[in-house]
């Protein structure tokens, strides 16, 4: 085996909109998992995020410094976080304002940064921006990869590509923003091509986010499972609508559903199931820490994931480490992700009647149910260390940052 002679990766800036608040927090928490990985491998690894009406300056989580960039008067800073930006940013000209507000501070403190470790003789080998838009755009206007001599590597997710998909006039910036990038990943198969049919001729490679092995756990007893589970946001590319329907034409009327997570249509879904006559059997539980997932993934007898074009969808991840059967559409990159040769069910996109019959096939109280269950448990679990643990992820990210260096 020939050795590999690139030149070592010793520090790194990533540039992210999301990333925990504070310890447990679900925003961008696969952001932190990969800085922590890296860390842990012996790359020295700093943050630059947007402030928040809570946060601004620096703070630190898990060993790793985020500065907060403050960008508007504190209760104006409301774009990073919440999972919201676009509709923010669509809804009035006060969050226009405050994305052009953030677009600038951003670059700004980019370029300050980045040309301040250049001065010190310890300069980034690579600066890392997560989404294409607000941090690629931010980090390709203050110069990185071209006045600023550091590579960079830009990380989509979904949400940019999805923006870039629904607004024809962002093609060309999207195009500039990644032909200065010395490479480009995607999380998915099916979002690295979305992205190269938006911008043909960039190369885009696979490069999935971790998830915390250490923390999605099976559980320690053998207990049977109860229940439906739904986590993510409450909007219309979810799919709560039609988990709804499906649910409530369940052959066993006891069998309950826990929905964690909180968004746009929230109020919209609660009366739906009001209206389906299940509002009795669904608990709506908000938004939650990682840690408290924990416990709700170990006792689910299904996740149900009815999103269409999901950019991953580390929550399937999560879900099959604690050992919890998949239900999906096959849609995006969940093809990546819920596998049917370990036990996950992908169904077709838009199918209720297909959705009931999974949740009824997993929800069953049977012998065969809970035996489909065990044997999902071991091999998924196996599964998804393999691709998505911390340190696979970061052995993937060290390799490409090394091929940016050179």
């Amino acid at each position: 085996m020939t050795a590999d002679t690139r030149p070592p990766v010793g520090r790194v800036l990533f540039v992210t909109h999301n990333i925990p608040r504070f310890p447990g927090d679900a925003a961008g928490s696969f952001v932190l998992r990969l800085a922590v990985a890296l860390r842990n491998a012996g790359v020295e690894v700093d943050l630059l995020a947007p402030g928040s009406p809570e946060l601004s300056g620096v703070d630190v989580i898990e060993g790793i410094e985020i500065e907060r960039v403050r960008y508007a008067a504190p209760e104006h800073m409301t774009l990073a976080y919440s999972g919201r930006m676009a509709e923010d940013v669509r809804a009035s000209w006060g969050g226009r304002f405050a994305l052009a507000g953030l677009l600038y501070h951003m670059r700004r403190r980019i370029r300050k940064r980045v040309q301040h470790t250049i001065r010190q003789g310890r300069p980034y080998d690579i600066v890392h921006a997560h989404w294409w838009f607000p941090s690629g755009l931010s980090a390709w206007s203050a110069g990185v990869g071209a006045s600023l001599p550091v590579p960079m590597v830009i990380t989509m997710h979904g949400s940019d590509v999805r923006l870039a998909q629904g607004v024809g006039a962002s093609h060309g910036v999207m195009r500039r923003v990644l032909q200065r990038a010395t490479v480009v990943t995607a999380v998915s198969r099916w979002l690295a091509g979305a992205a190269m049919q938006i911008v043909p001729g960039v190369n885009v490679v696979v490069g999935p986010m971790p998830v915390d092995s250490r923390v999605f756990q099976l559980p320690h007893t053998n207990q049977p499972r109860h229940g439906v589970l739904f986590v993510g946001r409450l909007n219309a590319q979810k799919g709560v609508a039609d988990l709804l329907a499906a649910f409530a034409a369940m052959r066993d009327r006891s069998v309950t559903m826990h929905v964690v997570g909180d968004g746009p249509d929230a109020e919209a879904l609660r009366r739906q199931s009001e209206q389906l006559g299940i509002a009795g059997r669904v608990r709506w539980l908000g938004v939650l820490k990682q840690a408290d997932l924990v416990p709700l993934y170990q006792q689910a007898a299904v996740l149900a994931i009815p999103s269409r074009e999901e950019g991953l969808g580390l929550v399937a991840v999560e879900a099959q480490m604690c050992g919890a059967p998949v239900v999906a559409y096959a849609s995006g990159g969940l093809t990546d992700v819920v596998l049917p040769e370990s036990g996950g069910t992908l169904i077709t996109t838009g199918s209720i009647t297909a959705l009931t019959a999974a949740l009824d096939s997993f929800a069953a109280d049977d012998d065969d149910a809970r035996e489909r269950g065990r044997i999902a448990a071991v091999t998924a679990r196996a599964a998804m260390i393999d691709s998505f643990s911390p340190s696979a992820v970061a052995a993937r990210y060290l390799a490409l940052y090394k091929q940016a260096k050179g």
